[in-house]
């Protein structure tokens, strides 16, 4: 069985521009939850003044965790955001750096050398019984650098899997640009020296979103982040899009024979509804297909 980490309540909508009303992000969370949806990264805790859709994360971190059976994630970018999420409960802590340094000085303003030693720091803080996602960024592609080199994203990998041994690192395909052959060998390799620790994180700015989880789930990869609707974007990668969408995840996962542990039709009303927020960019292909509705 596949693990599902439903991505949409903070990467789907960080780049709308329009605040997005709390109740409705309450509600998406509602809805991916009522489709079989276990994982969720919930929002983030970020500078307002940097990303203003963000901030009410505290309000719909409490709704999410209502939820039976619900882990939520919070995406943490340093030491305040670190502080808020561990007095506002959340379950995993979502770290967050880049591969290059090109993407590391426009999305955080700091080296990579610079982001590493602040978050290995963090994590060594982390209280034991706090779950851990340690998200590397442009491990495929930089919109500033282009291609990334394999064996620096190793390099990395290599400093970050020592911190925390339960630590879940998230191999992320940021602007959409990676192709299947590529995510298969970082991801075997990273498998091939950690284990099944490893997850992934993709757009489908390319077309290539599907693929790619595939490739990472025959790398070894068992954990897989997916956006209703196919939402979402990045602020700091310039011409990437949406996240794959969950529902098209779904339906390829299902077809291979490997359980999802999703309700279908609440799955698409999940993916209708996130869809459907004003100033969110939907893709995917699932919810446009006839046969699939009627499945």
């Amino acid at each position: 069985m596949i693990q599902l980490s439903e991505v949409s309540p903070r990467d789907g909508l960080q780049p709308v521009r329009e605040f997005v009303p709390t109740e409705t992000k309450i509600e998406l969370v509602r809805r991916a939850h009522a489709a079989g949806l276990r994982r969720m990264e919930v929002g983030s805790f970020v500078s307002p003044k940097a990303i203003p859709q963000m901030a009410d994360t505290a309000a719909v971190l409490a709704a999410a965790r209502e939820l039976p059976g619900l882990e939520c994630t919070v995406l943490v970018p340093n030491r305040r955001g670190f502080d808020a999420a561990l007095a506002n409960g959340a379950h995993r802590l979502g770290f967050f750096m880049s591969v290059t340094d090109g993407h590391s000085q426009a999305n955080l303003n700091r080296s990579v050398a610079n982001a590493l030693e602040e978050l290995s720091q963090l994590v060594r803080e982390t209280p034991a019984e706090t779950r851990i996602r340690f998200n590397l960024s442009t491990c495929f592609h930089c919109p500033f650098e282009g291609v990334v080199n394999e064996s620096a994203v190793m390099r990395l990998v290599h400093a970050v899997a020592p911190l925390r041994e339960d630590m879940e690192i998230a191999l992320c395909d940021t602007t959409g640009n990676a192709a299947p052959d590529q995510v298969w060998r970082v991801m075997a390799r990273a498998v091939d020296h950690y284990g099944e620790r490893f997850a992934f994180h993709g757009h489908d700015t390319y077309g290539m979103g599907v693929a790619n989880c595939v490739a990472a789930w025959e790398a070894g990869c068992r954990v897989i982040d997916a956006a209703a609707g196919g939402i979402g974007g990045c602020p700091y990668a310039p011409g990437a899009t949406g996240n794959v969408a969950m529902e098209d995840v779904v339906w390829t996962f299902t077809r291979m024979g490997v359980a999802t542990g999703t309700d279908w039709a609440k799955l698409l009303e999940a993916a209708d509804f996130a869809a459907a927020i004003p100033g969110a960019t939907p893709g995917g292909r699932m919810r446009g297909v006839p046969a699939a509705r009627a499945a």
